[in-house]
């Protein structure tokens, strides 16, 4: 099926197979515009405090030049992958299930600028634990699906694309696959849709794991608290007031004027490339190492494909800034055990994240991994969350599908 067939098919509450199919056309237009891109010159300094080095954008764009978008295609289309439409939105997800008829469903879920991509690596060792040195027991049927206004998942049907509609509709879409019960997990935007899921349905969700955060924004915190923090979490508090002085400007930009930056990466994939790719060398660990060598050439150069060739730079950054500016509210807990891992990088922060959820299980790690996870540490995340859920067992109802 083409991509623009699932805009304008009337697909409805069925869930149909999708394969990625780019016009020849989309690809040669994206390799003129590489080839003709237009760089300033260089600041004076070059450095990474006013942005992507211009030195390190050149080299992406000629490595973007070489990338083979067909062996991407047809990689991916080996993946498992279907269609449907909730509330008017088509929603893409892959959809792999397990050998083992008693493994456990999981959701995996994305945040900003990443993409269903993140968790290919992981399907494997999920699916198949004996295979990656793993039990049979931990073994999961898994759902990876492209949040509205990401990827596939687009364009956006209309306006309201919250978290909570968004827990709602990865709802449904489990329901449409035929699964009861089952567990979730998330990083960025998907930490904060993970735990609503939770929320709305506490008695399908076995359990929530998230990695970084789970959303709740830390303010100012007096003296006598901080001084009874630990040395990680005194670390990880600084590191939020230098993140607010210093890097909350993207965020400013996107929650206001998610359009702007839609039109602009739009029309130069070049830009698109520039401004996910910030990102992911602010938030990758270690901070002096290139982002292209932690997540891989691979993810870099998909990823920004994958926002260039569906256009969704705006609608992704209006579903996450735009529409989530209560992201850190209170919320109660939904009592649904709740798990999470933090990476060298992130500052989740338990004592604002346990007035809010039922969290049983908080994992530190010192010295290593960053903002994405599923890419820089995929083992100790897949250890993570087969022991969670593996202490769960039992509790989640079998699939019907």
């Amino acid at each position: 099926m083409d991509t623009t067939d699932v805009k304008t098919t009337d697909i409805d509450a069925a869930v149909i197979p999708f394969r990625i199919e780019v016009a020849e056309s989309a690809l040669e237009d994206l390799h003129s515009r590489l080839r003709s891109a237009r760089l300033p010159e260089p600041l004076p300094g070059d450095g990474w405090d006013s942005g992507v080095p211009i030195t390190v954008l050149r080299d992406l764009v000629e490595r973007w030049l070489r990338n083979d978008w067909r062996a991407t295609q047809e990689r991916l289309n080996a993946l498992p992958q279907v269609v449907t439409r909730i509330e008017g939105q088509t929603i893409h997800a892959v959809h792999v299930r397990s050998a083992h008829p008693d493994a456990t469903p999981l959701v995996l879920m994305h945040g900003w600028p990443g993409s269903f991509l993140e968790f290919e690596e992981l399907i494997g060792p999920l699916t198949d634990p004996e295979a990656y040195g793993g039990d049979a027991a931990d073994a999961f049927h898994v759902v990876i699906p492209s949040h509205p206004g990401f990827g596939f998942s687009t364009p956006l049907a209309g306006p309201g694309w919250t978290v909570e509609r968004t827990a709602g509709a990865f709802l449904e879409l489990m329901t449409r696959l035929g699964y009861d019960g089952f567990a979730v997990q998330g990083g960025d935007h998907g930490a904060a849709v993970a735990p609503e899921i939770a929320r709305q349905a506490p008695d399908r969700v076995m359990g929530v794991h998230v990695n970084g955060s789970l959303g709740s924004f830390v303010g100012e915190v007096d003296a006598e608290t901080t001084a009874s923090l630990t040395p990680i979490e005194q670390d990880r508090l600084r590191r939020v007031g230098e993140f607010m002085q210093r890097e909350f400007g993207y965020i400013a930009i996107q929650g206001t004027r998610p359009g702007l930056i839609g039109a602009m990466a739009a029309d130069s994939p070049v830009a698109q490339l520039a401004w996910i790719y910030d990102k992911l060398q602010a938030w990758t660990y270690p901070a002096d190492a290139d982002a292209v060598d932690v997540v891989g050439e691979r993810f870099v150069l998909e990823n920004a494909a994958l926002y260039w060739l569906t256009a969704s730079a705006g609608s992704s950054a209006q579903v996450v800034y735009a529409l989530n500016n209560a992201w850190g509210d209170p919320k109660p807990s939904s009592g649904v055990p709740t798990a999470v891992i933090v990476f060298a990088h992130d500052v989740g922060l338990r004592f604002a994240e346990e007035p809010h959820h039922e969290i049983v299980r908080w994992t530190d790690v010192e010295g290593r991994g960053g903002h994405f996870a599923a890419l820089e540490e995929p083992e100790l995340l897949v250890g993570d969350v087969r022991a969670f859920f593996g202490s769960l067992r039992g509790s989640v109802r079998s699939s019907r599908g």
